[in-house]
């Protein structure tokens, strides 16, 4: 195929409300050639069934520290960590240490936390004029300073922190020397909190990761450490903000959907999930592969040597999985959607994103019975050229 006539990768949100109309007909073949910003060819990987078997396949390598794959961008590599090996048994050593410390009872202990923190800035947004930006107003304000508490990141440093993220995750935004800077400003300071840390430590998860990593025989590497916390820094933050903006200008375009909220706040939790099927963060860019092998599927053999990326947001779409994909049903029943990944790659920090999403859409509908969008929607734009490609800016009225 000509380069001209490869697809542009990640599909551009047309409608700006709806999953991308290019997915719409993407699984009339397994796999699609793809083009990335960095002007690289990847494989895509469009149906759920392949997706989900893929996900635990042992001939497809994270492990994308290497000649040959596919760049995400020019300027920024992003999940290229030669110092970390991504694959089992590596991967599955590590992965165990870690959730080890990010258990699901020290997650659901925050849900009181994530409820003060909402009411607070709920306080502050209700006094303050309007239109209210929801991104700078709540979402961001929000999951930073709970992913902070959690990790045990003084309050001082919060916004730095969005700096640095922000520039961590540019794909096209920012130009190469100012991403290195905010790579290695993140890294020197996750270093420096962690033997803080080591010698003052908390009940946080940073402290907790230490202990883990000193007290077991140092499986856990310094080097795997940082890297961990800076994931789950990262993932805990900006992804979720992300998709609590997306999903409430989401339901604010659609007034029918809000009042089947409001008329039954249970189905809150359902609500989450199929605004995470439909409203998926980050496309699948950060599921890059390297096949170690060629692997057949039906209809289909992925040639040894491809870069490969497992399309989430396609296998959401799957119409042989669910019913009417394109549509929103808050009440979706069994929404076994991939935006976490799954099996041995599911998203660690999974339960952290939606109880913050749950405690953060409820909190907001309740407090303002009226809140509706304060501009025209078509006047919101996404932002494009970052790793998420959420709403620059979501202004509401109450």
């Amino acid at each position: 195929m000509s380069l001209e006539a490869v697809p542009r990768y990640p599909f551009a949100w047309t409608p700006m409300f709806e999953m991308p109309e290019a997915l719409r007909d993407l699984r009339k073949e397994p796999v699609v050639e793809v083009r990335l910003p960095s002007g690289d060819q990847a494989l895509l990987v469009t149906r759920y069934k392949d997706v989900r078997a893929l996900f635990n396949d042992p001939r497809l390598s994270r492990n994308i520290a290497r000649p040959g794959v596919a760049r995400i961008s020019e300027s920024n590599e992003l999940f290229a960590d030669p110092e970390i090996d991504p694959d089992p048994p590596a991967h599955t050593r590590v992965r165990g240490l870690v959730t080890r410390a990010f258990t699901a009872r020290r997650i659901e202990g925050l849900r009181p936390v994530a409820w003060e923190i909402s009411d607070e800035l709920l306080d502050a947004m209700q006094a303050g004029p309007q239109p209210a930006d929801l991104n700078e107003a709540y979402a961001f304000p929000l999951t930073i300073r709970v992913i902070c508490y959690l990790l045990g990141i003084p309050a001082e440093d919060r916004e730095q922190f969005r700096v640095w993220v922000d520039g961590f995750l540019s794909v096209s935004k920012l130009p190469p020397e100012e991403v290195g800077r905010c790579r290695a400003n993140l890294w020197k300071y996750l270093g420096d909190l962690i033997e803080t840390k080591r010698r003052e430590p908390g009940e946080d998860l940073v402290s907790a990761l230490v202990r883990v990593r000193d007290e077991d025989n140092n499986k856990l590497s310094e080097h795997e450490l940082h890297f961990w916390v800076q994931s789950l820094l990262i993932a805990g933050y900006l992804t979720t903000a992300s998709q609590l903006v997306t999903s409430t200008a989401v339901l604010l375009n659609r007034p029918d959907l809000v009042s089947q909220i409001r008329a039954d706040y249970s189905i809150i939790g359902s609500a989450v999930e199929e605004l995470l099927r439909t409203q998926l963060m980050g496309s699948s860019i950060g599921t890059m592969r390297y096949a170690l092998e060629d692997i057949p599927l039906e209809g289909y053999v992925i040639p040894k040597g491809s870069s490969v990326m497992l399309s989430e947001e396609s296998a959401n779409a799957d119409e042989s999985v669910f019913v009417d994909p394109f549509g929103l049903d808050l009440r979706r029943k069994d929404n076994h959607h991939m935006t976490f990944g799954s099996g041995l790659h599911y998203c660690v920090g999974a339960a952290l994103a939606r109880m913050e999403l749950q405690v953060a859409m409820e909190a907001l509908l309740r407090r303002f019975p009226k809140l509706r969008l304060g501009v025209e929607p078509e006047q919101l734009r996404r932002d494009v050229g970052g790793f998420l490609e959420g709403f620059v800016a979501v202004p509401v009225i109450w």
